[in-house]
């Protein structure tokens, strides 16, 4: 008899243990489920994004966001140039990595003729090629383009006249076009030497500002992918 209640009491604990673990199991799902899921923001770019900006905007956000840096130093919208973005593999993890958010900063070394000969030509068909990439993903991402900021050198190749009259009209025109949000980092840095290193990369004030920027225009409209 003694041997039989043990046997009972035994089996009682052992049910009780399962059904605990199954419960807790349930418990850990049930978490994961409910909670909220990590946005991916994808920066796009140049060497200023590559060195800049998203490393600010990183902390910024914090843990509610994955902030990847896919900026690469000398490259162009321009498929006509020395590194054109789209014939790099950054550009190709960008795609992989399957952001809610991209961020797009590229022209300046478009308006350098000893980067891209021909800067406006087909400029727009091929930063629509780049956007298309982005636009092709099934869910609610949201694409953002950046004008890029002004150029202050004075003893380079790059062209800050070009940049204004050329480059940033046709990424306004394209923006437009697909009906996409610009954010103006152009008239946010604005022309003050104070915030570069040599007239055409933002310095750590420079990078910090337009880190803000972006913070404070894309925040505001996320609400609908953080949920």
């Amino acid at each position: 008899m003694f041997r039989n209640k043990l046997l009972l009491s035994i089996g009682v604990i052992l049910i009780l243990i399962t059904l605990g673990i199954a419960s807790f199991g349930l418990a850990v799902r049930v978490n994961e489920l409910n909670s909220p899921k990590t946005v991916k923001v994808a920066c796009i770019g140049d060497s200023i994004t590559e060195r800049g900006y998203p490393f600010m905007l990183r902390s910024m956000l914090g843990s509610d966001f994955t902030v990847a840096n896919f900026g690469v130093s000398g490259s162009t919208v321009s498929r006509d140039s020395i590194l054109p973005y789209v014939d790099q593999k950054a550009f190709q993890q960008a795609k992989d990595f399957d952001p809610d958010i991209i961020i797009i900063m590229l022209g300046t070394n478009d308006a350098n003729p000893e980067i891209t000969v021909d800067g406006d030509e087909g400029f727009e068909e091929d930063y629509k090629h780049l956007i298309s990439a982005f636009q092709g993903f099934v869910g609610d991402e949201q694409i953002y383009v950046m004008k890029s900021p002004p150029i202050l050198s004075t003893n380079s190749a790059y062209n800050n006249t070009y940049l204004v009259e050329t480059i940033i009209p046709q990424i306004d025109h394209v923006a437009n076009e697909l009906e996409l949000p610009i954010i103006d980092i152009y008239g946010t840095l604005g022309e003050n030497p104070d915030y570069y290193w040599d007239g055409v990369h933002p310095n750590k004030d420079g990078s910090t500002i337009i880190a803000s920027t972006v913070y404070d225009f894309v925040f505001s409209e996320i609400d609908d992918i953080s949920q």
